[in-house]
């Protein structure tokens, strides 16, 4: 099924850059003005000059971010900055991190995937997408001409196969090794034996790919594609915009951690507020937690985990306890869902919260969202800005496991927006496609 092939690498000279982990940076979607500003400082040659460039307030359409972006690639590949592989490779990564105290490292292969039409089922997507990150991912896409940052995908490991042929690698010495910022670090191989790369590909030919993080850059780079054929029907088939550079990891992974989006709200009249419980009781019934009870966070775990009822947990109609929500009536609130999901859509905490309560018991618009919708990742810190006043209400979710991932887009479905966040995100600036070569 899916077409996985080798590529030549465009990467940092190491002799010339010294400690890339001053160089590479988050992936554009997380990266806040604040943090742009910090990494132009903190090299010259950081990778946001190409992953999110500076807007400036003469751009014009000609003169802007992604001309800007296009030149700073010419240059540094002209000047070395960057060097590009002579023998196409699959890159094993390895990303080591620390999560709530504890080790882990997650493991991927770096490759390019055959761009497919998404009623081909190869690549299957999980979540819903906004447009506004799409059309900036493209105009990077068509400037550069190039993938700046992985796509992160899953797969089946079967009989783990693909990992036996990784371990081997590691008794080589990696092609690029960050120092360690933040308790995080990265080691990258370059996998150039054909015998390697051929058992590899022919595993995973075999079955769909999922796509865990970068629905946006797929559906851009998809895009690209369809505008490449309309402009050039006669391209070959292996032309380097018929594909697009993922992350590969296996579903089991111990490093494949998944944290809830968090929904936090404000700006809702008081009125709205004091008859919220009111309409709450109608569809859940109400279980509190006093929020100063010793292990609070551990006994909510518990009860959480008890149960396959869905449940999901509120903090801010009153600042000492917190709400444990359990539906009354699957079946009636399923009918205020979109009739075209499927019933395990209809059972996910998230869609519950976003179409039960924040669309019809909130009446929380779309064109609300971007002012009075935000979302975090600890439950503390959730809690914690409802307490400060910043929100006034915080709607706790409990992760989705990649077996639901997997469920959801094998049925055709897809979550809503912001229902996973894949800890820690991708790095930029490790390994770049090129298209085209200079």
């Amino acid at each position: 099924m899916a077409d996985i092939q080798p590529f030549r690498g465009a990467h940092y000279r190491r002799s010339l850059i010294g400690d890339l982990s001053t160089v590479i940076c988050p992936v554009y979607d997380i990266i806040t003005p604040e943090q742009q500003h910090e990494l132009y400082l903190r090299s010259e040659y950081n990778f946001v000059r190409l992953e999110l460039a500076r807007e400036l307030p003469q751009d014009t359409a000609t003169n802007n971010r992604y001309a800007r972006a296009a030149a700073t690639l010419e240059q540094w590949l002209r000047q070395g900055v960057l060097q590009i592989d002579e023998a196409p490779a699959i890159y094993l990564h390895d990303q080591h991190f620390i999560h709530r105290g504890r080790k882990y490292r997650r493991r991927g292969i770096i490759t390019r995937v055959r761009i497919e039409e998404w009623d081909r089922m190869v690549i299957r997507p999980h979540e819903s997408t906004m447009a506004e990150p799409k059309s900036d991912r493209l105009n990077l896409l068509w400037a550069l001409q190039a993938n700046t940052s992985p796509i992160l995908a899953l797969f089946e490991d079967r009989g783990q196969q693909i990992s036996l042929l990784l371990a081997a690698q590691e008794e080589k010495e990696p092609l690029m090794r960050t120092d360690s910022a933040g308790g995080e670090h990265h080691d990258l191989w370059a996998i150039t034996e054909p015998e390697v790369i051929e058992q590899i590909s022919s595993h995973l030919a075999e079955q769909p790919l999922y796509i865990a993080d970068g629905h946006h850059r797929y559906e851009s780079a998809l895009v690209c594609q369809r505008q490449r054929h309309a402009l050039s029907p006669a391209e070959s088939a292996n032309a380097g915009g018929n594909f697009v550079m993922m992350t590969l990891v296996d579903f089991t992974d111990p490093g494949l951690i998944i944290l809830p989006p968090h929904r936090l709200v404000r700006g809702m009249s008081r009125s709205m507020l004091e008859g919220l419980m009111a309409k709450l009781q109608v569809f859940f019934e109400i279980e509190e937690l006093p929020l100063k009870m010793p292990s609070v966070w551990k006994q909510l775990d518990a009860l959480l985990a008890s149960t396959r009822e869905v449940r999901l947990t509120l903090f801010g109609p009153a600042r000492d306890r917190l709400f444990v929500l359990r539906v009354r009536d699957q079946s009636r609130v399923s009918q205020m869902m979109p009739y075209f999901h499927g019933e395990l859509y209809k059972r996910l905490e998230v869609s519950i919260v976003d179409h039960v309560i924040l669309e019809n018991l909130l009446a929380l618009s779309s064109n609300q969202e971007r002012t009075s919708l935000a979302y975090c990742y600890e439950q503390e810190d959730a809690v914690n800005r409802v307490l400060s006043q910043e929100y006034q209400l915080a709607f706790l979710l409990t992760p989705v496991t990649p077996h639901i991932i997997k469920a959801i887009a094998d049925a055709g479905d897809k979550m809503p927006r912001k229902s996973t966040y894949f800890y820690p995100k991708l790095p930029a600036g490790l390994i770049l496609n090129l298209l085209t070569f200079p």
